[in-house]
């Protein structure tokens, strides 16, 4: 969040540029004024997101000048700082829109409070409608963890989409571990335990932030820090990832108990992720049968094939054959790219941008992003500076 901070005292600044700072996403001061005139002289460029303004000390021939700096800034929220309660001024500041007051000095609890509320009455008018893809295991291995991760730092990156991941492995999820080197102060337990607090900002605050427009929320690591997990929660969960993300990946793992019957319920989309060997076709079957079991359509349910290679004995027609599915995409076998990108805990895309499995993740983001933004095409194009990629 952009924010314009009005104040002579050099202290006080320090002090909301430190807070803010240490917030997720931050609240980031753009431009600092010494007193309102000089705001309304020197307008900014960009209107802010946040305006604070200091009224200690001001006058109250001065507070027409806030009602005029709230008409530069119509799309900007005001908050006032104030060290006594001056009652006109307030009206004014009243009239002039502005949303927050507080006291000085600064109560730190009550500056995070206020900022809660103006991000929950941001996203109020911009409530998402965000759909859910379930990444999941046909057999251990096959590299479900990599693909949904790495997939969730291709949607955010190339096409601009907000994305979170949450790591439904019942205990030592590591996704993070993928993209990422922070470690999680929040995870999935946590949240649950908490449920009654889910909202947009809560949400946001527990995840890993890998990028400002994607965050995942960790599984577990510690069996002795888990909770048991209940469906409804998960539902709570999904329902409010929906209204603030535009894609909600589920990183399912290969249990299948209420939590994950619950998220999949919920799927839009489900990603079985196998590879072109006997055991991963013996366990996909079983896999799909029952997910036709409790009526899931065909049409959501899109395999993947990892580490493809052509020319084996298996091929993919021997994979849609055995499954009674069609193979929506399949992922390269770039063994050196993908351990590189594992072992350093970075996104293949940013570590190895023209390797194989890098250009296959962006192709599966254009098949995804396809279906609710056709303008998505030329996504590669415009990536790798070419019209086509080789299949």
């Amino acid at each position: 969040m952009k924010a314009l901070l009005i104040t002579q005292d050099s202290q006080l600044q320090a002090e909301i540029a430190a807070q803010g700072a240490a917030r997720m996403p931050p609240v980031t001061l753009v431009a600092v004024r010494s007193r309102l005139r000089d705001a309304i002289e020197r307008v900014l460029p960009e209107t802010p997101a946040l305006v604070i303004v200091d009224a200690s000390g001001l006058d109250e021939d001065e507070a027409e000048l806030l009602v005029r700096l709230a008409r530069l800034y119509p799309g900007a929220i005001f908050m006032l700082l104030t060290r006594d309660q001056q009652q006109n001024l307030l009206i004014r500041a009243m009239r002039a829109g502005v949303r927050e007051v507080l006291q000085l000095p600064l109560v730190h609890s009550a500056f995070h409070d206020a900022i809660n509320r103006i991000a929950d009455a941001a996203n109020a008018g911009k409530v998402c409608d965000g759909k859910v893809l379930a990444f999941i295991s046909c057999k251990g291995g096959s590299g479900a963890t990599f693909l949904s991760t790495n997939f969730a730092y291709a949607l955010a990156s190339l096409a601009d989409k907000k994305v979170i991941l949450i790591d439904l492995h019942g205990q030592f999820g590591d996704a993070t571990l993928y993209v990422s080197d922070q470690k999680p102060a929040m995870t999935l337990s946590d949240v649950c335990s908490q449920i009654a607090r889910i909202d947009g900002a809560f949400l946001d605050s527990c995840l890993v932030h890998v990028t400002p427009s994607f965050g995942i929320l960790a599984a577990a690591d510690d069996p002795a820090h888990a909770v048991e997990l209940k469906p409804e929660q998960m539902d709570a969960i999904l329902r409010v990832a929906r209204q603030h993300y535009d894609y909600v990946v589920l990183d399912v793992g290969r249990q299948i108990d209420a939590i994950s019957l619950r998220a999949l319920d919920n799927a839009d989309a489900i990603y079985p992720v196998l590879q072109l060997a006997l055991p991963d076709l013996r366990d996909g079957r079983r896999l799909l049968d029952i997910f036709r079991s409790l009526g899931y359509a065909n049409d959501n349910t899109r395999l993947i094939v990892n580490r493809y290679e052509k020319g084996g004995r298996l091929r993919l027609q021997d994979v849609q054959a055995s499954l009674g599915a069609e193979v929506m995409h399949t992922v390269p076998n770039d063994y050196v790219n993908v351990t590189d990108s594992v072992n350093q805990g970075v996104p293949v895309l940013q570590l190895s941008r023209a390797s194989p499995v890098a250009r296959s993740l962006a192709e599966l983001v254009e098949l995804v992003t396809a279906r609710r933004v056709p303008e998505a095409k030329g996504l590669l194009t415009r990536l790798f500076g070419r019209a086509e990629v080789e299949q």
